[in-house]
């Protein structure tokens, strides 16, 4: 796929990774559909993006409202004729111990902290995943979707949501792949480690030093290293059904 005039959408595009690869696919003359649940943010990445050279539009959408994941993608094969990949980035973090206990006291992981996860990490993908591939099929795009999972999808602790959701959109990806091939569509997953974002800058001094020091080659990575794999799986027309590490050798 050459990305020129290419039509990506990206959600959670309104800050962080999202941003970041809808910036450097802009760069590369992709038109952008934007997609984020705060319109403030989106417009925002809107701007740079057409600060960029090309051009895009903003779609508001909570991605675990199937009702609004479907008008949102009918939308965007409307407005810019068709659809060409996908990058399904949205994704909450709500962090616990599955069980905890401390001076005596036990507490858990709520359902509603698990379910929230679950709701926008692993059905929000599945759902974006769906109305993508139907847009693709409808216009005979032969398009590409790319899912992003993360380095805890082999488990973290006081991550037993967030980990659960990463690796079911790693196996979606795979699932997809095989099922999407007949109409030309390819899907992917990309596994990021630590990557300096505005999560991750809000961390304390102190725990990134630890984090980084773990990481074999001794730094975080850039959003733009992120986005330059989105690009690089848009663009290489026989790389399907695959999970890409991007974690700078960290294995946790």
């Amino acid at each position: 796929m050459k990305l020129q005039d290419k039509v990506i959408a990206i959600t959670g595009a309104g800050q962080g990774l999202g941003r970041a690869m809808a910036l450097y696919l802009a760069g590369e003359g992709a038109r952008i559909a934007i997609i984020d649940i705060n319109p403030d943010h989106i417009s925002e990445t809107l701007a740079l993006v057409e600060q960029a050279g090309s051009s895009g539009k903003t779609y508001c959408c909570n991605v675990a409202d199937e009702a609004a994941v479907e008008a949102t993608f009918e939308a965007i094969a409307a407005d810019f004729g068709g659809l060409d990949g996908l990058v399904n980035n949205a994704g909450i973090v709500r962090d616990g111990l599955l069980v905890k206990v401390k001076d005596g006291q036990m507490t858990k992981m709520s359902l509603a902290q698990w379910q929230s996860v679950i709701d926008v990490n692993l059905t929000g993908v599945f759902l974006c995943g769906r109305e993508a591939a139907a847009q693709m099929i409808k216009t005979n795009s032969q398009g590409c979707i790319i899912n992003i999972s993360s380095i805890t999808r082999v488990g973290n602790v006081g991550q037993s949501n967030y980990s659960a959701a990463k690796a079911g959109v790693a196996s979606l990806a795979t699932v997809w792949a095989k099922e999407l091939s007949r109409f030309g569509i390819r899907a992917n997953a990309i596994a990021p480690g630590f990557i300096a974002t505005e999560m991750t800058e809000s961390m304390p001094a102190a725990v990134l030093e630890k984090i980084t020091a773990g990481i074999p080659l001794k730094r975080m990575g850039q959003p733009d290293e992120i986005a330059q794999t989105v690009s690089f799986l848009l663009t290489n027309d026989y790389v399907s059904g695959r999970v890409f590490e991007i974690d700078g050798g960290l294995r946790i």
